[in-house]
């Protein structure tokens, strides 16, 4: 059924340098996966991650050996059957590798819908909406520069909701940079920021009091991941929304978050989530428990980024929006037509499967020899 898997590294500037806590990006490496079926489908995922090994477990070069090494051939030995049965088969083969996985999974459901002839988001239960609401991350470290920056895109209408990413400097030096933008974009342009796990819990206090009085709408991820205990205190002491990210690592993990109301709000990726499906599994955990949505991004790619509008697409609430702007941060194009991005959203496609087509002559030129 499976005739061909292969996975390619794409390595692509971005339009500026991305500081984050843990690293600070100049180039993404975008992970892509083709899978072929013995009678001419073609199906595309992706498996990108954040700053290789600084961010998670899984780095490009890890997934592409993982992928060819162990996917591949255990896809290509299956034999009649579903896609839902060959999602089980590879669970119960391979542990971990939620990144890959995601990508396998992605380009599985993009087969089966061109197959029916239906959007890919028709596999997960349906849209419920057309378009989802984007926000810009502001990460030169320039305080400046980020309000010149935020400024430039709510007048060309791109964005008008913006993320910091903060943690990596001094405390006081992060929270006065994220109020001194507030104070230049006004009321009515919602700040969130990421701390991407970098405070102590006596360090989040502090800051998140802060934050809060500035008017700061969300603060992501603040503690450790495997701090719970502190996720939950801080939730339960402040007002301003806190949102777990890095903690979730799939249904198993959110249930696990929800019982002890370790958030207000859920950041959903596809890929910590092991796939599409246990996205939307977190996101109905989620609903179940009360917590807020928002569809988070690891800085994919097109392919990455349109799968996981496909399944932002269904949810039923997303109080928070999504931050799926990768492909913008990019300096090249991989799509023969790129993501549609227009008035502050990115449209999801009603074409079949992902809706996309890759140009592979441009990923020829690009990817990694």
């Amino acid at each position: 059924m499976y005739k061909s898997v292969e996975t390619i590294l794409v390595d692509i500037p971005t339009i500026r340098p991305h500081k984050l806590s843990v690293a600070t990006m100049q180039t993404q490496t975008l992970v892509l996966v083709k899978v072929t079926t013995t009678d001419g489908f073609e199906g595309w995922g992706e498996a990108t991650t954040i700053a290789g090994l600084n961010y998670g477990e899984e780095s490009p070069e890890s997934v592409k050996v993982n992928i060819d090494t162990y996917f591949a051939p255990l896809l290509k030995s299956i034999q009649n059957q579903n896609i839902a049965q060959t999602l089980r088969f590879i669970c119960k083969t391979i542990n971990g590798n939620r990144f890959a996985k995601c990508a396998i999974q992605t380009a599985l459901l993009d087969i089966q819908a061109k197959r029916l002839g239906v959007p890919l988001s028709e596999l997960l239960g349906g849209r419920l909406r057309d378009r989802l609401p984007v926000l810009w991350t502001l990460a030169s470290g320039d305080t400046e520069k980020d309000i010149a920056e935020a400024k430039k895109m709510i007048e060309l209408k791109r964005h008008n909701i913006f993320k910091l990413k903060i943690g990596a400097n001094p405390l006081q030096q992060d929270v006065d940079h994220v109020i001194a933008i507030k104070k230049a974009l006004g009321s009515e342009v919602s700040i969130r920021v990421d701390v991407n796990r970098a405070w102590t819990e006596r360090e989040a206090v502090q800051g998140i009091q802060q934050l809060q009085e500035g008017g700061i709408d969300l603060i992501e991820q603040p503690c450790a991941i495997e701090n719970t205990d502190a996720m939950a205190r801080l939730t339960r002491r402040f007002d301003v929304a806190i949102m777990a990210d890095e903690a979730l690592s799939g249904p198993d993990s959110a249930y696990r978050l929800a019982k002890v109301q370790g958030a207000d709000v859920f950041a959903v990726k596809v890929e910590q989530s092991g796939g599409l499906i246990e996205a939307c599994e977190v996101a109905n955990i989620a609903k179940l428990a009360g917590i807020d949505l928002y569809g988070g991004t690891m800085l994919e790619g097109p392919v990455g980024t349109i799968a996981s509008a496909h399944a932002f697409a269904t949810f039923e609430s997303l109080a928070f929006g999504t931050e799926l702007f990768g492909p913008l941060l990019l300096t090249q194009e991989i799509l023969k037509t790129p993501l549609q991005y227009e008035n502050f959203e990115l449209v999801v496609p009603h074409e079949i499967g992902l809706g996309i087509e890759v140009d592979e002559d441009k990923i020829d030129q690009l990817r990694r020899r």
